[in-house]
């Protein structure tokens, strides 16, 4: 039952981040011909990188949904890639997008509010 809950919020999650943000994408690029700019509302409020908070909810869910402890044995490793992505990501935001650096000085948590 866990794992379906943790899916579902992933999902919602995910959800709320594609409809809040149109320069969501894959590939970690400014869109500078649509006028990218800082996004700091919906879940953008609380987190900086709630696309990579619903992957770890996805990667939890998942695996404890299908009964695959071998699965959640992998979460923590995936956890470690997006923290470094997100590092290095706004790294280049930082540099490249403007009001960025103050937006990340507003909302202080990459992942989860109150833990990181």
């Amino acid at each position: 039952m866990l794992g379906f809950v943790l899916l579902c919020l992933g999902l919602w999650l995910s959800w709320q981040v594609l409809r809040e943000n149109s320069f969501a994408a894959p590939v970690v690029k400014l869109q500078k011909e649509r006028g990218h700019k800082v996004v700091s509302t919906g879940p953008y409020a609380y987190v900086r990188h709630p696309m990579y908070a619903s992957v770890i909810l996805f990667a939890a869910g998942v695996p404890l949904l299908l009964g695959s402890w071998w699965g959640l044995l992998v979460a923590p490793l995936l956890v470690l890639v997006l923290a470094f992505r997100a590092v290095m990501e706004e790294r280049m935001l930082k540099a490249e997008l403007e009001g960025y650096a103050d937006y990340a000085e507003r909302v202080r948590y990459r992942f989860v509010p109150l833990l990181w």
